[in-house]
């Protein structure tokens, strides 16, 4: 039987990660091990300063106390899945909220997923786009396309093989839309986010200053071909990004020699 392991970055009770649960177990054996508390934005970063202890809530099902998606991902391969065995799979999310652009960079889901591809297993990162962030959670959003979604995605791999080469990932991002209004998949690049900065200043009851980082809405430079991951969910596509955890500028490697050599 296939082996598919879970995690998110939005913690072990979230909405979005019942969702997965339920679109993949029909399809294989799923593991889940998620951090214990929201861990949003924390991007690839293992906790090195504390020891992490994994708490087993139910049969296959895990938290970790205050770790991230990555230590999720490292922590779950090297005691978990022993003796040189891996999962088939590992998909994070369903993230309340979009990870395209610049914001895989920040994203802890996607973060799961550069952490798999790493340690040779095929990954998907998969977030939810929600139109304000209480719209999944207290309008009762049903994740139905993003489940179908899943499971296509899901049994396409296990059942064939992942179409990407080694450190790749799949991005996915689901409109905020119906099942039934969608119109289809639509491979993507990931787009031009452009940023503000929305920092509320307080102060507390014994005068000393903190800071609230806020919310960014989804501003971004339009493509030309309108081939971005912005792009496809605002026509009603699901976008599916190829992400490459190799940063290298290579168009920019000549160019610097020439700079460096004159």
């Amino acid at each position: 039987m296939f082996q598919i392991l879970l995690t998110n970055d939005d913690g072990y009770d979230a909405v979005g990660l019942k969702a997965l649960i339920e679109a993949l177990s029909p399809i294989a054996r799923v593991t889940v091990v998620a951090p214990a508390k929201n861990k949003s934005a924390c991007g690839h970063s293992l906790t090195l300063d504390r020891p992490l202890r994994m708490i087993c809530v139910q049969d296959d099902f895990y938290k970790i106390d205050d770790a991230t998606p990555t230590d999720c991902v490292y922590i779950s391969v090297g005691n978990l899945f022993k003796d040189g065995y891996k999962p088939d799979l590992v998909i994070s999310g369903i993230n309340i909220g979009a990870n395209m652009g610049e914001d895989i960079t920040y994203s802890g889901t996607c973060s799961a997923a550069m952490e798999a591809v790493l340690h040779g297993i095929p990954a998907i990162a998969i977030s939810q786009v929600c139109k304000n962030m209480c719209q999944g959670i207290e309008n009762g959003w049903d994740f139905e396309l993003a489940k179908q979604t899943i499971s296509k995605l899901a049994t396409k791999i296990l059942e064939g093989s992942f179409p990407l080469d080694e450190r790749k990932f799949l991005n996915v991002n689901i409109p905020p839309i119906k099942a039934k209004d969608c119109k289809g998949f639509k491979i993507t690049k990931a787009g031009f986010r452009e940023y503000g900065n929305d920092t509320d200043r307080h102060l507390n009851p014994r005068g000393e200053e903190f800071y609230w980082i806020g919310l960014h809405p989804l501003i971004w430079k339009s493509s030309d071909d309108k081939s971005c991951d912005f792009e496809a969910i605002k026509e009603n596509y699901v976008s599916i990004s190829p992400i490459m955890l190799d940063m290298t500028s290579h168009s920019d490697i000549k160019n610097l020699e020439n700079w460096l050599n004159n």
